[in-house]
């Protein structure tokens, strides 16, 4: 009789093959799905149009749906400590992404903004604003987990640089300069497209790690009253953004230019009452409503599902996002901890953007609703981080009994 010899698995193999979390498990997957049903629906009839097929959206989506479930999955198998030295990989990949933007050939543009790397292939043009989003995630996550570990600086006291040095390291600055010139690079590469909305994420990304982390919340008072200017000069240095401010405050001051598709989104959201005209039955999505399998799917939710339905997905959304955190705050360490952080407050911040562009709540920024928006890489993505969630899940520490 044929004998094998099993390795005994270490105690970090042993670790990874726990049970995923089947609550957030199943809240990505409702999600994933009610998302491309909706993005079909609402992606009907501009299909037909412009491209001949009704299905074209659709079959497109549910193939990277299908893709980035399976990635997930795999993912979540995998021990997440093996993304740390991935961490600064990612960083500098996703920058080296954002410069390719810029290059002619290469780079894309659209609604006059340069963001998009064109199509290769059989893969649709992309954002590498997404692949930044993770590499920020990871960079952060990797070098603030080790933030208790590391040796005090010492400097030499005896020279004014070095006294200045010692104070700058006292008051927690020098700690920051790492993250400071990481998001440096990054926001004035996305200020270079321009893309507003996700420079607005990123920052809330980083925000949020650097404090799970335990940074001082002064420097997070500075920090707001920073992005605050900043964000004020980005609104006055050009016509782009000032255009979209003017319009958001007034679109029916330019119906029929660029207020136009403000206004026919709330016609949408307005037209679906409680319980909504039913499942393809929306009237703006025949050509009323630009751009609606991406950034404005939402409204074609609310106008089919209605404020209840509109209402509940807003409610899966909420518990995929208070799961993420209680899974934070059970992380078997730090590290694993601070990556659900970043995730789930991607998640939350931009649900929050999308779902205020489309009610006018905030001005127009060009982000898309998680799950829902066409845009096959980008849910890959979604789903990769997804995954990386479940990795943690699996070492939580199991409660003990009694």
């Amino acid at each position: 009789m044929a004998r094998k010899l099993k390795r005994d698995l270490t105690v970090e193999e042993q670790l990874a093959r726990g049970p995923l979390d089947l609550p957030f498990l199943m809240l990505v997957l409702m999600l994933t799905a009610i998302g491309v049903i909706m993005m079909f629906s609402a992606s009907y009839a501009d299909a037909l149009y412009n491209m001949g097929d009704p299905t074209y959206y659709f079959l497109r989506q549910g193939v990277f749906a299908v893709a980035g479930v399976a990635i997930m999955l795999a993912l979540s198998k995998v021990n997440y400590q093996t993304l740390r030295w991935f961490a600064v990989i990612a960083l500098w990949g996703s920058i080296l992404l954002l410069i390719l933007v810029k290059v002619p050939g290469i780079g894309a543009s659209g609604g006059g903004a340069n963001r998009w790397i064109r199509a290769i292939g059989p893969l649709p043009r992309w954002q590498p604003s997404e692949a930044a989003k993770l590499g920020v995630i990871l960079y952060f996550s990797a070098r603030l987990s080790k933030r208790n570990t590391e040796k005090k600086r010492k400097f030499n006291r005896r020279t004014y640089t070095g006294r200045f040095l010692e104070w700058l390291d006292g008051i927690g600055f020098l700690e920051l300069v790492p993250y400071i010139a990481a998001l440096g690079i990054i926001l004035f590469l996305l200020f270079l497209q321009p893309h507003l909305s996700a420079m607005i994420l990123i920052l809330a990304i980083a925000a949020s790690i650097l404090f799970a982390a335990g940074i001082k919340l002064r420097w997070f008072g500075l920090g707001a009253l920073m992005m605050a200017a900043g964000m004020w000069i980005i609104s006055q240095s050009g016509s782009y953004m000032a255009d979209r401010i003017a319009i958001w405050q007034d679109p029916w001051s330019d119906i029929q230019g660029e207020g136009y598709q403000i206004i026919q989104s709330l016609y949408a959201i307005g037209s679906g009452g409680l319980l909504g005209l039913g499942i393809g039955n929306s009237r703006q999505k025949f050509l009323y409503l630009p751009e609606l399998q991406n950034d404005y799917v939402f409204p074609i939710v609310c106008e089919e599902l209605g404020f209840i339905g509109a209402s509940m997905i807003l409610l899966l959304f909420a518990l995929l996002i208070i799961r993420g955190y209680w899974l934070a705050l059970h992380a078997r360490d730090r590290f694993g901890a601070l990556l659900i952080v970043g995730i789930t407050t991607q998640v939350a911040v931009q649900v929050f953007l999308n779902v205020g562009v489309v009610t006018n709540l905030l001005p127009p920024t060009g982000i898309s609703l998680p799950f829902f928006s066409y845009g096959g890489t980008a849910l890959v993505i979604q789903l990769v981080e997804m995954g990386i969630v479940l990795s943690v899940s699996r070492q939580i520490p199991a409660p003990r009994a009694g």
